[in-house]
C-alpha cells in the first residue's frame, strides 16, 4: 500500500469506517427505538404491560446478535480465498437487502428472521474491513487500523444513532431502517470507488481458517470479550427506558443520552487503540477495571439527569476503550487465520450483545426495575476481567520475548512484569 497517496489512503479508510457507521446504525438504533418497536409489533402486550412488551421486544436485539455469532465464522471460513475488497462489497450488498427486509417485514416473527439475516455479514465485514485498514495503516499500527473501522461505530453513536432514533420516534421505526439501508448503499458505492483491492491471505483456505478454532487461546479470548462486553450491552440495551422511566425524562431526551454515550465511545476507542498498540495487556486489564467502576457509577446515579448523562458517557468510554485491544488480541492468538480471528471477535461481541440484552430483559421481567441490568453488567464485566487476567497469566508462564507476528514487534517484560512492545 506504499504507492497510495495520503489522501487516497485516508479516503479508503473513511469508506471502510462508513461501513462501521451503517452497522452501528442498524445494530444500535434498535436500542433507542425499543419502546416504539415493541409498541408497533406487540400492540396488545404493550397495552397490558409496557415493561413486559419491551422485555419481549429485546429479542429483536438478541436476534441480530445471534445472526452475527452464526455468520461471522461461517463466512470467514467460506471466503478465505476471496480478495478482501470483493468480500466487503458482497457483504455490504447483503446488509442492504437484510435491512430493507427488517423495515418491511409485517410481523414480529418475520422481523426477528430479517434481523437475523441482516446480521450475518456483520462479523465478516469487521474482520475483512479491519484487515484492509490494518494493511493501509502499515506495520506496527494494527490496533489503530481496527480502531479506524470501529470509529464508524462511535461516529454512529454520536451523530447517526441519535438522529435516526429521533426520526424513528417521529416518522416510525420502519422509516428509520429504510434510511439505514440507504446508508449501506452509499457505503457500498464509496468502497467500490475508493478502496484498493487486497489479496486474500497467501495460502488461506477454509480448512486453515477453521483450524484457528482448535486453539484454546482463541476460545479463551472470545469468552473474555463475550463476558466483558455483555456487561456494556446490558446497560446499553435498556438505556431508553432508564431515561424515560427512571430519570423521568421525555422520549425526546433519549437521542441526547445516546450522544453522551457515543462521545464516550469515541474517546475510549481512540485512546484504547493507541494504548493497545503499545501495551496490549495493560489496555485490556485497565479497560475492564475501568468499565466495572463506570457501570457501578451509572447504576448509582442514573436516576438523575446529570447522573444519567455522566454515567452514559463513562460506560460508553470505558467499554469501547478495550475494544481495539480485544480485536487485536484475537488476531494475535490466531496468526495463521487472521480473518477468522477478526470474525470471531465480532461473534464474541455480538454474543455479548445477545447475552446482555437477554439477561437485562430477564431481570426487568422479574420486576427488579430498569437499573437492574446495570448490576448484571457489573458482574459480567468482572467475569471478563478475570478471564483476561487468567489468559495473560498463562502466557507469562511461558517463554518471554515472543514475537507478535501481526504487529511485527517484540513483546517483552518491563521492570514491573508488564509486557511492552519495542
Amino acid at each position: 500500500m506504499d504507492q497510495l497517496s495520503r489522501n487516497l489512503r485516508w479516503g479508503a479508510l473513511g469508506a471502510l469506517a462508513m461501513g462501521g457507521v451503517a452497522i452501528g446504525l442498524t445494530e444500535f438504533v434498535a436500542m433507542g427505538l425499543l419502546p416504539e418497536i415493541s409498541r408497533g409489533l406487540l400492540p396488545q402486550a404493550y397495552s397490558e404491560s409496557p415493561a413486559d412488551a419491551v422485555a419481549q421486544g429485546g429479542w429483536t436485539i438478541t436476534a441480530y446478535a445471534l445472526g452475527v455469532v452464526v455468520g461471522a465464522p461461517v463466512i470467514a471460513a467460506a471466503t478465505a480465498r476471496v480478495p478482501r475488497r470483493r468480500l466487503v462489497l458482497g457483504l455490504l450488498a447483503v446488509f442492504v437487502i437484510g435491512t430493507v427486509a427488517s423495515a418491511v417485514a409485517p410481523s414480529f416473527g418475520l422481523v426477528l428472521v430479517a434481523r437475523f439475516v441482516a446480521a450475518l455479514p456483520h462479523g465478516a465485514y469487521f474482520g475483512a474491513a479491519g484487515l484492509l485498514a490494518a494493511t493501509l495503516m502499515g506495520p506496527g499500527r494494527q490496533a489503530r487500523g481496527y480502531a479506524v473501522v470501529l470509529s464508524g461505530l462511535t461516529a454512529a453513536n454520536i451523530v447517526g444513532v441519535p438522529l435516526i432514533t429521533r426520526l424513528g420516534q417521529t416518522a416510525g421505526w420502519r422509516v428509520a431502517y429504510l434510511v439505514i439501508a440507504a446508508v449501506f448503499l452509499i457505503t457500498l458505492a464509496a468502497v467500490r470507488i475508493l478502496v484498493p483491492e487486497v489479496a486474500a491471505t497467501p495460502g488461506g483456505s477454509p480448512a486453515g481458517e477453521l483450524r484457528a478454532l482448535r486453539t484454546p487461546r482463541v476460545w479463551l479470548a472470545a469468552a473474555t470479550a463475550t463476558a466483558g462486553f455483555a456487561g456494556f450491552f446490558a446497560v446499553y440495551s435498556y438505556l431508553a427506558p432508564v431515561t424515560t422511566e427512571v430519570a423521568g425524562l421525555s422520549a425526546g431526551t433519549v437521542p441526547w443520552v445516546l450522544v453522551a454515550m457515543g462521545l464516550g465511545m469515541a474517546v475510549g476507542n481512540a485512546l484504547g487503540g493507541w494504548l493497545a498498540d503499545r501495551d496490549l495487556r495493560r489496555a485490556t486489564l485497565a479497560g475492564f477495571a475501568a468499565a466495572i467502576a463506570a457501570i457501578v457509577v451509572f447504576a448509582l446515579i442514573a436516576d438523575t439527569t446529570a447522573g444519567l448523562f455522566l454515567g452514559a458517557f463513562l460506560a460508553g468510554g470505558t467499554s469501547l476503550f478495550v475494544g481495539p485491544a480485544l480485536q487485536a488480541r484475537l488476531i494475535d492468538v490466531a496468526p495463521s487465520a487472521q480473518l477468522m480471528g477478526a470474525a470471531v471477535s465480532q461473534s464474541a461481541l455480538n454474543l455479548a450483545n445477545s447475552l446482555g440484552a437477554a439477561l437485562g430483559g430477564l431481570v426487568i421481567a422479574r420486576g427488579l426495575g430498569y437499573l437492574a441490568p446495570a448490576w448484571v453488567g457489573v458482574a459480567l464485566v468482572a467475569v471478563g476481567l478475570c478471564l483476561a487476567a487468567a489468559g495473560f497469566a498463562g502466557e507469562r508462564r511461558g517463554p518471554t520475548g515472543t514475537v507478535n507476528s501481526n504487529a511485527q514487534c517484540i513483546v517483552d517484560a518491563d521492570d514491573r512484569g508488564l509486557p511492552v512492545t519495542r
